[in-house]
């Protein structure tokens, strides 16, 4: 059975950073999968935010997200980060991290069946 545990959430003020963690408890071969962090704000739909390839290649971020967030992947630690700068109210959410077999291409960020917890990130203005 697949784990993944995401940490580094918590409060911050607008403009500020955090840094995301989602460490992959064993049970699969890191290195072989994508992964990707998506995030829900109350009363909305889970949304996609980012997403790296296996080999941590390539990178595909979401609009709202895109040049101040950056996911990257260790698969030495079998972890993944999503670096998350100049925070805006609008980013507040659970962030969750996802694992997916097949590889990411652009365009394509359906989530794979692999789910984390979740962490709050919350931004005040």
């Amino acid at each position: 059975q697949v784990q993944l545990v995401e940490s580094g959430g918590g409060l911050v003020q607008a403009g500020g950073s955090l840094r995301l963690s989602c460490a992959a408890a064993s049970g699969f071969t890191f290195s072989n999968w994508g992964m990707g962090w998506f995030r829900q704000a109350p009363g909305k739909e889970r949304e996609f935010v980012a997403a790296i390839t296996s080999g941590g290649g390539r990178t595909y971020y979401a609009d709202s997200v895109k040049g101040r967030f950056t996911i990257s992947k260790d698969n030495t630690k079998d972890t993944v980060y999503l670096q998350m700068n100049s925070l805006k109210a609008e980013d507040t959410a659970v962030y969750y991290c996802n694992a997916r077999y097949k590889p990411y291409k652009l365009g394509d960020y359906q989530a794979g069946p692999t789910w984390g917890q979740g962490t709050q990130v919350t931004v005040s203005s």
